[in-house]
């Protein structure tokens, strides 16, 4: 009896009392992190402002609850309409074919109008900002290195506006205003919380790189929308499936929710239709460009690892092989055959029209082999999709603004769209301006705001790496997917406005880091103050930054001496 006693307090002190280093820690400030419910870390609940922030403004208690359901939607759809206003403001300037939409402004016109893309005649650019109806279509087909969904979206748009550079750019334009949407609510399921959430889509209303390119006729930007929307429904697709385990697990008597082995690996998680959606909005990104197939890959082993995390979350003593048995099969069959029918869906303008450029490839040069089982068409897509891909890996001709991938975080070479230098009293510069004008529309990022996000980049990996946050490696591989593939193609001709790719996820990433700015929860009134003061400094700096830059994003003119002053960087120029 009294050598049992003495070990069975021992070991009830030992179980009640932290580790020794975690004492001898706590002189230096630490403090354990406190212990999360499991169905908190199943479905983490949304974050509440405290009591105190109510009383400050005087809001009483039975108006905050539908106040913060009026937040959720409302404060997204106020930043999104702040977003569509900045961009749609004069979005037919300047009234100029300006860098590549000489390409896709008119090749999507062909699209609308005849199923496929026509070989335009040189120097026609002129004649249609001139008078666009006295421009025939060509019926000669042209060859296109790029699949035809972003060019179908721009040409919706002409479709409704005509053609004309209002008319090019107006679905880009909502696109854009509709990914700022899409990230607020994002963000906010993310974090859980609204004010974050709504963060994320003000830094994103107020980027330069993502500003221009809602403002161009150019694909990058329609291809970053369905990358986002692709994101966004694997985020909603994973909350469904954690809500349907941890509704299938037991509870104890005091109603707390416990992990089960037996239902962690044998539970089914049944109909899951945002993985289709995601599917649907992978297709749509790869028949834009094909790097959106860089992405599918990324975010499709990317949810994967979230059913694991799932699945041993609620129990499962062998999480990789139960998502083995039960989940990457129906993971695979929702997304990648949804994602290739709708990438050669989106070809059916070609196919059916019989005319396009290596249509018939299969009838004349193709005859013989071994695949001659296929149908023609079929072939002729898969020719025609090779002879592209030996393009783009063979495209290695200089151009001014080309740059490398590891300069784009830090803007190293932006892109000049467009450019103009007046005479005093003539296009807009002011007749009492000592020297002549620039007017410029440059692809530049807010330089504030890239390069916060450098060591934002840096806390999210610390975060994954160390903490094993997934919303951190959510937000890391949304930038890996759209970053890292350029790495193997240094060769090749590319521009640092691709990296409109990823910016929404360079956004998110900020506002993790100025979440963590402002303090954890339950931090005393100094802290939560020296944060707001810090994060607080650092908005109003990013959006001051954009206000700045402005007239370069517009193509406004201003002083040639005020643009010198804007060219922070040599290669700016």
């Amino acid at each position: 009896m009294t050598s049992t006693a003495p070990q069975t307090q021992q070991g009830k002190d030992a179980d009640q009392q932290p580790p020794g280093w975690q004492q001898r820690l706590r002189r230096f400030g630490y403090a354990p992190r406190p212990v999360i419910g499991l169905r908190e870390r199943l479905v983490p609940p949304y974050t509440r402002p405290s009591e105190r922030l109510w009383s400050i403004f005087g809001i009483p208690p039975s108006v905050v609850n539908p106040l913060l359901r009026w937040a959720a939607w409302g404060g997204p759809l106020l930043v999104a309409l702040v977003a569509g206003v900045l961009r749609f403001w004069n979005l037919g300037r300047p009234k100029a074919v300006i860098f590549d939409e000489t390409y896709y402004a008119k090749d999507a016109w062909a699209l609308i109008n005849q199923g496929y893309e026509g070989s335009w005649p040189k120097d026609v650019d002129k004649l249609i900002l001139k008078d666009p109806s006295s421009v025939p279509i060509p019926t000669d087909p042209g060859y296109v290195v790029h699949p035809p969904v972003g060019k179908w979206v721009i040409g919706l748009g002409e479709h409704f506006f005509g053609f004309t550079p209002f008319g090019w750019r107006f679905m880009v334009f909502v696109l854009g205003t509709l990914s700022v949407l899409m990230l607020c609510r994002i963000g906010r399921r993310l974090f859980r919380s609204t004010f974050l959430g709504c963060l994320a889509g003000a830094l994103l209303a107020v980027d330069g790189l993502h500003f221009v390119m809602s403002r161009t006729a150019l694909l990058d930007q329609v291809l970053m929308f369905f990358v986002l929307a692709a994101f966004g429904c694997l985020v909603i697709d994973r909350d469904g499936a954690r809500r349907r385990l941890a509704a299938a697990l037991p509870t104890d008597e005091e109603g707390v929710l416990r992990p089960d082995a037996t239902v962690a690996e044998t539970l089914r998680l049944g109909w899951r239709p945002w993985r289709l959606a995601a599917g649907l909005m992978l297709g749509l990104a790869a028949g834009t460009k094909w790097n959106g197939l860089y992405v599918m890959v990324a975010f499709c082993l990317m949810t994967v690892l979230w059913d694991v995390g799932a699945r041993r979350t609620a129990g499962a003593v062998h999480p990789y092989q139960t998502v083995l048995r039960k989940d990457v099969v129906p993971a695979f069959v929702s997304t990648v055959p949804v994602a290739i029918a709708t990438y050669i869906a989106s070809w059916t303008g070609w196919i059916v029209t019989d005319k396009g450029y290596f249509r018939n490839w299969a009838q004349t040069d193709g005859k013989g082999g071994s695949w001659t089982w296929l149908p023609d068409w079929l072939r002729s897509l898969w020719h025609y999709e090779n002879e592209v891909y030996e393009f783009h890996v063979n495209l290695t001709s200089g151009h001014t603004y080309q740059s490398n991938p590891w300069s784009w975080i830090v803007l190293g070479r932006p892109v000049s769209y467009f450019y103009e230098d007046p005479n005093a009293g003539t296009g807009g510069c002011p007749p009492d301006a000592a020297d002549k004008c620039s007017r410029e529309v440059l692809a530049l990022g807010t330089p504030l705001l890239w390069w916060a996000a450098c060591f934002a980049i840096c806390y999210i990996l610390w975060r994954w790496l160390f903490r094993r946050d997934w919303r951190a490696g959510a937000i890391a591989c949304g930038i890996a997917a759209g970053w890292v593939p350029w790495f193997f193609y240094q060769e090749r001709t590319i521009f640092l406005f691709y990296a409109v790719v990823f910016v929404p996820f360079l956004c998110l990433a900020v506002a993790m880091m100025i979440g963590a700015i402002l303090g954890p929860p339950g931090s005393d009134e100094r802290r939560r103050a020296l944060g707001a003061i810090g994060a607080g400094v650092l908005v109003l700096l990013i959006i001051w930054n954009f206000i700045y830059f402005y007239p370069l994003y517009t193509g406004r003119p201003i002083p040639v001496e005020d643009w010198r002053n804007r060219m922070w960087l040599d290669t700016w120029v």
